[in-house]
Protein backbone atom coordinates (compact mmCIF):
# COMPACT_ATOMS: atom_id res chain seq x y z
CA UNK A 1 0.00 0.00 0.00
CA UNK A 2 1.36 3.45 -0.89
CA UNK A 3 1.08 6.45 1.39
CA UNK A 4 1.32 10.10 0.40
CA UNK A 5 4.46 12.05 1.21
CA UNK A 6 4.27 15.20 3.27
CA UNK A 7 6.92 17.69 4.33
CA UNK A 8 5.87 17.54 7.96
CA UNK A 9 5.40 13.79 8.25
CA UNK A 10 8.51 12.15 9.74
CA UNK A 11 9.56 8.66 8.74
CA UNK A 12 8.23 7.28 12.01
CA UNK A 13 4.72 8.16 10.82
CA UNK A 14 4.96 5.78 7.89
CA UNK A 15 6.49 3.07 10.08
CA UNK A 16 3.76 3.28 12.72
CA UNK A 17 1.15 3.41 9.97
CA UNK A 18 2.39 0.15 8.50
CA UNK A 19 2.47 -1.49 11.94
CA UNK A 20 -1.13 -0.45 12.58
CA UNK A 21 -2.21 -1.92 9.28
CA UNK A 22 -1.16 -5.39 10.47
CA UNK A 23 -4.39 -5.50 12.45
CA UNK A 24 -6.59 -3.48 10.08
CA UNK A 25 -8.64 -5.08 7.32
CA UNK A 26 -8.38 -3.12 4.09
CA UNK A 27 -11.53 -3.62 2.01
CA UNK A 28 -9.88 -2.05 -1.03
CA UNK A 29 -6.15 -2.83 -1.25
CA UNK A 30 -5.73 -0.45 -4.19
CA UNK A 31 -7.08 2.56 -2.22
CA UNK A 32 -4.77 4.68 -0.08
CA UNK A 33 -5.57 4.38 3.64
CA UNK A 34 -4.19 6.74 6.30
CA UNK A 35 -4.55 6.20 10.04
CA UNK A 36 -6.09 9.16 11.86
CA UNK A 37 -3.66 8.66 14.74
CA UNK A 38 -0.45 6.96 13.52
CA UNK A 39 0.59 6.01 17.05
CA UNK A 40 -2.81 4.65 18.08
CA UNK A 41 -6.20 6.26 18.58
CA UNK A 42 -7.09 7.65 22.04
CA UNK A 43 -9.14 4.99 23.82
CA UNK A 44 -7.71 2.18 21.70
CA UNK A 45 -4.23 2.12 23.22
CA UNK A 46 -2.86 -1.39 23.35
CA UNK A 47 -5.67 -2.92 21.29
CA UNK A 48 -4.46 -5.67 18.97
CA UNK A 49 -7.81 -7.12 17.90
CA UNK A 50 -8.25 -7.55 14.17
CA UNK A 51 -10.78 -5.77 12.00
CA UNK A 52 -12.80 -7.96 9.65
CA UNK A 53 -14.07 -7.00 6.21
CA UNK A 54 -16.97 -9.09 4.90
CA UNK A 55 -17.18 -8.83 1.14
CA UNK A 56 -20.56 -8.66 -0.64
CA UNK A 57 -22.34 -11.96 -1.30
CA UNK A 58 -25.59 -12.99 -2.98
CA UNK A 59 -27.31 -13.04 0.42
CA UNK A 60 -25.64 -9.87 1.70
CA UNK A 61 -25.03 -7.56 -1.28
CA UNK A 62 -23.24 -4.83 0.68
CA UNK A 63 -19.74 -5.15 2.11
CA UNK A 64 -19.37 -4.61 5.86
CA UNK A 65 -16.44 -3.91 8.15
CA UNK A 66 -16.41 -4.51 11.91
CA UNK A 67 -15.16 -4.04 14.48
CA UNK A 68 -13.14 -0.85 13.99
CA UNK A 69 -10.13 -0.25 16.26
CA UNK A 70 -7.82 1.64 13.91
CA UNK A 71 -9.77 4.67 12.64
CA UNK A 72 -8.58 5.89 9.28
CA UNK A 73 -9.33 7.66 6.02
CA UNK A 74 -9.59 6.07 2.61
CA UNK A 75 -8.52 8.58 -0.03
CA UNK A 76 -10.37 8.89 -3.35
CA UNK A 77 -8.79 11.77 -5.32
CA UNK A 78 -10.89 13.44 -7.98
CA UNK A 79 -9.55 12.79 -11.49
CA UNK A 80 -7.05 15.31 -12.84
CA UNK A 81 -8.72 17.72 -15.19
CA UNK A 82 -12.04 17.28 -13.42
CA UNK A 83 -11.12 18.12 -9.80
CA UNK A 84 -12.80 21.33 -8.63
CA UNK A 85 -11.04 21.71 -5.25
CA UNK A 86 -13.98 20.63 -3.09
CA UNK A 87 -13.78 17.65 -0.74
CA UNK A 88 -16.33 15.52 1.09
CA UNK A 89 -15.67 13.15 3.98
CA UNK A 90 -18.16 10.27 3.95
CA UNK A 91 -19.32 8.51 7.14
CA UNK A 92 -21.02 5.19 6.23
CA UNK A 93 -23.87 3.83 8.35
CA UNK A 94 -24.34 0.37 9.79
CA UNK A 95 -26.29 0.69 13.03
CA UNK A 96 -23.20 1.70 15.05
CA UNK A 97 -22.05 -1.95 15.15
CA UNK A 98 -20.65 -2.27 11.62
CA UNK A 99 -19.82 -0.06 8.64
CA UNK A 100 -21.63 -0.55 5.33
CA UNK A 101 -18.38 0.63 3.84
CA UNK A 102 -19.01 -0.27 0.18
CA UNK A 103 -22.63 0.81 -0.29
CA UNK A 104 -22.43 4.01 1.77
CA UNK A 105 -18.71 4.62 1.47
CA UNK A 106 -16.80 3.63 -1.64
CA UNK A 107 -19.80 3.90 -4.00
CA UNK A 108 -20.55 7.42 -2.74
CA UNK A 109 -16.87 8.39 -3.01
CA UNK A 110 -16.67 7.22 -6.62
CA UNK A 111 -19.77 9.19 -7.53
CA UNK A 112 -18.31 12.29 -5.87
CA UNK A 113 -15.14 11.78 -7.93
CA UNK A 114 -17.26 11.68 -11.09
CA UNK A 115 -18.44 15.25 -10.39
CA UNK A 116 -14.95 16.52 -9.57
CA UNK A 117 -15.05 16.22 -5.77
CA UNK A 118 -12.21 14.57 -3.86
CA UNK A 119 -13.69 12.10 -1.38
CA UNK A 120 -12.53 10.49 1.84
CA UNK A 121 -14.32 7.54 3.45
CA UNK A 122 -14.08 7.74 7.24
CA UNK A 123 -13.49 4.46 9.04
CA UNK A 124 -14.65 5.44 12.52
CA UNK A 125 -14.97 3.40 15.71
CA UNK A 126 -18.42 2.05 16.53
CA UNK A 127 -20.35 2.76 19.73
CA UNK A 128 -21.95 -0.70 19.81
CA UNK A 129 -18.75 -2.71 19.55
CA UNK A 130 -19.06 -5.85 21.76
CA UNK A 131 -16.62 -5.94 24.69
CA UNK A 132 -15.46 -2.38 24.08
CA UNK A 133 -17.67 -0.18 26.30
CA UNK A 134 -15.14 2.65 25.99
CA UNK A 135 -16.34 3.19 22.43
CA UNK A 136 -19.25 5.65 22.59
CA UNK A 137 -20.90 8.16 20.29
CA UNK A 138 -18.29 10.64 21.51
CA UNK A 139 -15.58 8.27 20.24
CA UNK A 140 -17.19 8.10 16.79
CA UNK A 141 -17.64 11.87 16.64
CA UNK A 142 -14.06 12.40 17.80
CA UNK A 143 -12.85 10.21 14.93
CA UNK A 144 -14.88 12.25 12.43
CA UNK A 145 -13.55 15.54 13.79
CA UNK A 146 -9.99 14.25 13.65
CA UNK A 147 -10.61 13.19 10.04
CA UNK A 148 -11.70 16.71 9.11
CA UNK A 149 -8.60 18.16 10.78
CA UNK A 150 -6.38 15.70 8.91
CA UNK A 151 -7.84 16.58 5.51
CA UNK A 152 -7.66 20.31 6.21
CA UNK A 153 -4.08 20.07 7.51
CA UNK A 154 -3.03 18.30 4.31
CA UNK A 155 -5.34 20.07 1.87
CA UNK A 156 -2.45 21.14 -0.35
CA UNK A 157 -1.28 17.53 -0.71
CA UNK A 158 -4.64 16.53 -2.17
CA UNK A 159 -5.40 19.69 -4.14
CA UNK A 160 -8.26 20.58 -1.82
CA UNK A 161 -9.44 24.05 -0.82
CA UNK A 162 -9.37 24.08 3.02
CA UNK A 163 -12.48 26.30 2.99
CA UNK A 164 -14.51 23.80 0.93
CA UNK A 165 -14.40 20.63 3.00
CA UNK A 166 -17.77 19.02 3.73
CA UNK A 167 -19.08 16.06 5.70
CA UNK A 168 -21.70 13.53 4.56
CA UNK A 169 -23.20 10.84 6.79
CA UNK A 170 -25.63 8.00 6.19
CA UNK A 171 -27.93 6.54 8.87
CA UNK A 172 -25.75 5.92 11.97
CA UNK A 173 -23.02 7.77 10.10
CA UNK A 174 -25.52 10.61 9.80
CA UNK A 175 -25.78 10.70 13.57
CA UNK A 176 -21.99 10.96 13.78
CA UNK A 177 -21.97 13.73 11.15
CA UNK A 178 -24.80 15.56 12.92
CA UNK A 179 -22.87 15.87 16.17
CA UNK A 180 -19.56 16.54 14.42
CA UNK A 181 -21.35 19.48 12.79
CA UNK A 182 -21.99 21.11 16.16
CA UNK A 183 -18.96 19.99 18.24
CA UNK A 184 -16.13 21.34 16.11
CA UNK A 185 -13.43 23.76 17.21
CA UNK A 186 -10.84 26.04 15.61
CA UNK A 187 -7.87 23.86 16.53
CA UNK A 188 -4.92 24.55 18.82
CA UNK A 189 -2.38 26.81 17.15
CA UNK A 190 0.46 25.77 19.48
CA UNK A 191 -0.17 22.01 19.45
CA UNK A 192 2.84 19.80 18.74
CA UNK A 193 0.69 17.73 16.38
CA UNK A 194 0.19 19.63 13.09
CA UNK A 195 -3.19 17.92 12.59
CA UNK A 196 -4.52 19.30 15.88
CA UNK A 197 -3.67 22.83 14.79
CA UNK A 198 -6.32 22.66 12.05
CA UNK A 199 -10.00 23.47 12.47
CA UNK A 200 -12.42 20.55 12.67
CA UNK A 201 -15.38 22.58 11.39
CA UNK A 202 -16.96 21.15 8.22
CA UNK A 203 -17.82 23.85 5.68
CA UNK A 204 -21.10 22.07 4.91
CA UNK A 205 -22.87 19.01 6.27
CA UNK A 206 -25.09 16.49 4.46
CA UNK A 207 -27.23 14.08 6.49
CA UNK A 208 -28.84 11.23 4.55
CA UNK A 209 -31.57 9.27 6.40
CA UNK A 210 -29.83 10.36 9.56
CA UNK A 211 -29.93 8.18 12.68
CA UNK A 212 -31.39 8.75 16.12
CA UNK A 213 -30.41 11.81 18.13
CA UNK A 214 -29.10 10.16 21.30
CA UNK A 215 -27.91 13.37 22.98
CA UNK A 216 -29.15 16.98 23.09
CA UNK A 217 -28.42 18.85 19.87
CA UNK A 218 -27.14 22.36 20.58
CA UNK A 219 -26.47 24.23 17.35
CA UNK A 220 -23.82 26.97 17.67
CA UNK A 221 -24.10 30.26 15.83
CA UNK A 222 -21.20 29.36 13.54
CA UNK A 223 -22.49 25.89 12.59
CA UNK A 224 -22.15 25.04 8.88
CA UNK A 225 -25.18 24.90 6.57
CA UNK A 226 -26.97 21.56 6.50
CA UNK A 227 -28.75 19.52 3.84
CA UNK A 228 -31.10 16.76 5.02
CA UNK A 229 -32.19 13.91 2.75
CA UNK A 230 -34.70 11.20 3.60
CA UNK A 231 -37.94 9.42 2.85
CA UNK A 232 -41.23 9.42 4.73
CA UNK A 233 -41.50 5.72 3.88
CA UNK A 234 -38.52 5.40 6.22
CA UNK A 235 -40.58 7.15 8.88
CA UNK A 236 -38.34 6.80 11.95
CA UNK A 237 -35.40 8.38 10.17
CA UNK A 238 -37.64 11.05 8.64
CA UNK A 239 -38.62 12.05 12.18
CA UNK A 240 -34.93 12.38 13.05
CA UNK A 241 -34.41 14.64 10.04
CA UNK A 242 -37.29 16.90 11.07
CA UNK A 243 -35.80 17.24 14.57
CA UNK A 244 -32.45 18.29 13.14
CA UNK A 245 -34.15 20.64 10.69
CA UNK A 246 -36.06 22.39 13.48
CA UNK A 247 -32.91 22.73 15.61
CA UNK A 248 -31.09 24.47 12.75
CA UNK A 249 -34.12 26.58 11.92
CA UNK A 250 -34.29 27.77 15.53
CA UNK A 251 -30.57 28.58 15.44
CA UNK A 252 -31.04 30.54 12.19
CA UNK A 253 -28.44 28.43 10.38
CA UNK A 254 -29.13 27.79 6.66
CA UNK A 255 -30.85 24.40 6.36
CA UNK A 256 -32.54 22.60 3.49
CA UNK A 257 -34.50 19.35 3.63
CA UNK A 258 -35.83 16.95 1.00
CA UNK A 259 -38.14 14.24 2.34
CA UNK A 260 -39.36 12.04 -0.51
CA UNK A 261 -42.56 10.03 -0.30
CA UNK A 262 -40.97 6.76 -1.41
CA UNK A 263 -37.66 5.10 -0.68
CA UNK A 264 -36.78 2.45 1.88
CA UNK A 265 -34.04 3.01 4.42
CA UNK A 266 -30.54 2.64 3.00
CA UNK A 267 -31.29 3.74 -0.57
CA UNK A 268 -27.91 5.51 -1.00
CA UNK A 269 -27.24 5.41 -4.76
CA UNK A 270 -29.30 2.30 -5.54
CA UNK A 271 -30.88 2.55 -9.02
CA UNK A 272 -34.57 3.45 -8.79
CA UNK A 273 -37.22 5.22 -10.83
CA UNK A 274 -38.54 6.89 -7.68
CA UNK A 275 -37.85 10.63 -7.24
CA UNK A 276 -35.58 9.81 -4.29
CA UNK A 277 -33.11 8.55 -6.89
CA UNK A 278 -32.35 12.17 -7.78
CA UNK A 279 -31.26 13.20 -4.27
CA UNK A 280 -27.61 13.43 -5.33
CA UNK A 281 -28.60 16.02 -7.94
CA UNK A 282 -30.31 18.06 -5.23
CA UNK A 283 -27.03 17.85 -3.33
CA UNK A 284 -25.18 19.24 -6.34
CA UNK A 285 -27.70 22.08 -6.69
CA UNK A 286 -27.24 22.87 -3.02
CA UNK A 287 -23.43 23.00 -2.97
CA UNK A 288 -23.46 25.04 -6.18
CA UNK A 289 -25.70 27.57 -4.41
CA UNK A 290 -23.23 27.58 -1.51
CA UNK A 291 -20.44 28.27 -4.04
CA UNK A 292 -18.58 25.16 -2.88
CA UNK A 293 -18.34 23.97 -6.50
CA UNK A 294 -18.61 25.89 -9.78
CA UNK A 295 -22.05 26.23 -11.29
CA UNK A 296 -22.57 24.25 -14.47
Amino acid sequence: MNYPKSKWLPGVFALSLLCGQAFAASPWPDVMEILLWPNGAPGSEGVTAKEVYSAPTARSPHGHLSPVHYPSLFVFPAPKGKANGAAVLVCPGGGANTLTIDHEGRDIAKWLNSVGITAFVVKYRLSKTPNFPQYTLDTSVGDALRAIRLVRSRATDWGVDPKRIGLMGFSAGGTVATYAGVRFDAGKADDADPVERASSRPDFNVLVYTGTMTAPLTVPKDAPPVLLIGSTEDSAHAVNAVKVYNAYLDAKIPVEMHLYAGGAHGFALEPTELPVGTWNQRFMDWIEDLKMVPKK
